[in-house]
C-alpha cells in the first residue's frame, strides 16, 4: 500500500490537486481511498458531486461510537473511497485534534484492512505543521509528502515551514520528503523562485501545473477536470503529475 500526504497553504488548490491524482490512480485500476484532513470537509467533493457526506467528526459527535465504517465513507468516482475528518464546531474545540480522533478512528474501524487500497491519499490543510495537522506524516501512515505551491510568496513562505516540519520529525520515522507540485498562478518568475525553494530544501518539483480555465470549469461541474474532460491538455497534466509521484516509490503507471 502506497500512502502519500498532501500539503500547502490554504487555498493553494490542494484539494483539486489531490481529487485529480485520485482519478488518474483509479482510471489506472488501482483502489484509491482520499482522506480530506481539513475543517472545511471539502476535500472530495468533486469526486462523487459535490453533494454532502458525513464527516468523522460529526458523526463522533452525534453518535460517539455507534456507527459503522459504511457510516465513514462515501465511495466516488471509479470507486475511490472518500473520508472527510471534518472540524469541529466554529469558536469551539481544536481542528487538529479531530483529525486525530479521525485518522484513529478508521484504524480502529479497520478501513484499511476491509478496503485494501492501493494507494491512501491525506490532503491536509498546512498553513501550520503542528499537533493534529501532522499525524498524517507519522509512521503508519504517509511515507512521502508532497507539498503544493505557487511562485507567490505567502505560498512559498508556507512550503518552506512545511519543508522544515517534515526535515525536523525524520529523526521520529516520520514521512520525507516527496517533492514540490508546482501549481502555476502566473506570477513573475514563478518557475525560477520555486526551483531556488527546491533547492534551499534540497527537493525537487516533480510536476508542474498550468493555471487553466478548465479546472474552474470541472469545478463548476461537480466534477474532477480528468472525470469532466478526460481529453483536456490539462487532463493530460494530471496524469504527468501522477505518473511523476508514482515514479518516487519506485512504480511505474499503466495509463
Amino acid at each position: 500500500m502506497i500512502q502519500f500526504a498532501v500539503y500547502g497553504k490554504g487555498g493553494i488548490g490542494k484539494s483539486t490537486t489531490v481529487s485529480n491524482l485520485s482519478a488518474v490512480l483509479a482510471d489506472a485500476g488501482l483502489k484509491v481511498m482520499q482522506i480530506g484532513c481539513d475543517p472545511k470537509a471539502d476535500s472530495t467533493a468533486s469526486l462523487h458531486g459535490g453533494k454532502p457526506i458525513h464527516t468523522v467528526i460529526d458523526l463522533i459527535r452525534e453518535r460517539k461510537d455507534d456507527f459503522t465504517l459504511d457510516d465513514m465513507v462515501t465511495v466516488g468516482y471509479k470507486g475511490i473511497i472518500c473520508v472527510e475528518s471534518g472540524g469541529p464546531t466554529p469558536g469551539l474545540g481544536c481542528a487538529g485534534r479531530g483529525i486525530t480522533a479521525s485518522l484513529e478512528k478508521l484504524r480502529e474501524k479497520g478501513a484499511f484492512e476491509r478496503f485494501n487500497p492501493d494507494v491512501v491519499i491525506y490532503d491536509v490543510l498546512g498553513d501550520v505543521v503542528c499537533g493534529g495537522f501532522s499525524v498524517p506524516m507519522r509512521g503508519g501512515y504517509a511515507d512521502k509528502v508532497f507539498i503544493v505551491t505557487s511562485g507567490e510568496n505567502m505560498a512559498i513562505h508556507a512550503a518552506a515551514n512545511i519543508a522544515v516540519a517534515v526535515e525536523n520529525f525524520r529523526s521520529r520515522g516520520y514521512a520525507e520528503l516527496g517533492g514540490i507540485i508546482l501549481n502555476c498562478r502566473n506570477v513573475k518568475n514563478e518557475r525560477a523562485k520555486v526551483e531556488e525553494l527546491a533547492g534551499d530544501i534540497h527537493s525537487a518539483i516533480v510536476g508542474t501545473l498550468s493555471r487553466s480555465q478548465t479546472v474552474q470549469d470541472a469545478e463548476e461541474l461537480g466534477k474532477t477536470v480528468v472525470e469532466a474532460f478526460p481529453d483536456s491538455p490539462m487532463a493530460e497534466e494530471y496524469r504527468a503529475l501522477a505518473k511523476s509521484v508514482m515514479r518516487t516509490f519506485g512504480k511505474e503507471l499503466p495509463c
